[in-house]
């Protein structure tokens, strides 16, 4: 199956991420094994969690590369969302809902837990693969958009980057108040340290969850191109001498920055009427001016032909949009 070129942008990140991940939940299982401590299962299980993500996010990347059919006429680009909303469900309800309840049993249970130096070097590595695959994820995301602001980015950027972003963003803090939680537990002797760590890191992936829902949802019900594209794309048609002017435009992104237009417009027709007869309405006239027959065959003549003229005029003022902007995909053109 093909990738284009933004979903290759989305899937280098998504499949660092997984492969970094599926290291890093070994190690912190067999951490947790060995000390039981409830923040390094918070963390096993918030890196579970991810590697389940990403393999969603593999999933809706591969299947929006699917080519139109005769079943869905304009692609399967939305398949990323929908599985991208799917995953960040499974980590609000499992993942989340799992370490929280764990911290929270561990609060209340007092569990004694056995803390060695082997604890720390799991995530000390931990945080170094996070921060690679954090770094990895950012610099894709400001390749693919150089030259735009970081609050355009993450509001138009492609959302599978932007999930792995959040999650190693996510995932190293998470370390971070694993350690810290840890070490309070070593120093203090108070086991209630590393449940509060524990119920902290399911917050923390509770929120994450939730951004993500906010990042993809738009997608799925309808999202409209940038502001400053539909002006520029308005622009554009009303430049054209037989357009007189847009009276509704609409439009709807397919996939990342792939976008179907739809616009209603109003065509000036004494500019139209003077392409369609430039050289020869003058001839015409004094051919049919005094033969009521041939006036009535020029008058089916061009009634034929004006629709067809409209439509190649339509055409090329497609094409040319197009060209424009690579990523408007299909463009419908209505007159008033």
């Amino acid at each position: 199956m093909n990738l284009n070129k933004n979903k290759i942008a989305g899937f280098l990140p998504v499949l660092a991420a997984l492969s970094g991940n599926f290291i890093i939940t070994c190690l912190k299982f067999i951490g947790f094994f060995i000390s039981g401590s409830g923040a390094l299962f918070s963390e096993a299980i918030h890196s579970l969690a991810d590697i389940a993500n990403q393999a969603l996010l593999m999933t809706g990347i591969a299947r929006s590369g699917k080519k139109a059919d005769s079943e869905f006429s304009y692609g399967y680009g939305h398949e990323r969302f929908f599985w991208a909303i799917i995953s960040a469900c499974c980590i609000f309800f499992l993942g989340a809902g799992v370490t929280i309840s764990h911290g929270v049993q561990a609060l209340m249970k007092h569990q004694s837990i056995n803390i060695s130096p082997i604890i720390f070097i799991i995530l000390f590595v931990s945080l170094i693969i996070d921060s690679f695959t954090f770094l990895l994820a950012a610099k894709e995301l400001l390749k693919t958009n150089r030259g735009i602001k970081l609050r355009e980015i993450f509001k138009n950027g492609d959302p599978a980057t932007i999930a792995v972003l959040y999650e190693d963003g996510v995932a190293v803090v998470g370390v971070l108040v694993a350690f810290l939680s840890i070490a309070l537990t070593v120093l203090t002797g108070r086991t209630y340290w590393d449940a509060i760590g524990s119920i902290i890191i399911g917050l923390l992936m509770a929120f994450m969850a939730l951004g993500l829902i906010k990042k993809n949802r738009p997608y799925l019900i309808g999202r409209t191109m940038p502001q400053e594209l539909k002006n520029k794309v308005i622009e554009m048609l009303e430049a054209e001498p037989t357009i007189e002017k847009v009276i509704d435009f609409k439009s709807f992104a397919l996939d990342v920055n792939v976008y179907r237009i739809k616009c209603e417009v109003e065509f000036n027709s004494s500019v139209l009427l003077h392409d369609i007869y430039r050289n020869g309405f003058k001839e015409i006239y004094n051919d049919v001016k005094d033969d009521y027959d041939e006036f009535l065959k020029f008058c089916v003549e061009h009634t034929d032909r004006v629709p067809r003229i409209i439509g190649k005029i339509i055409d090329n003022i497609e094409k040319k949009i197009k060209n424009e902007i690579p990523s408007i995909r299909h463009i419908d053109i209505e007159i008033n």
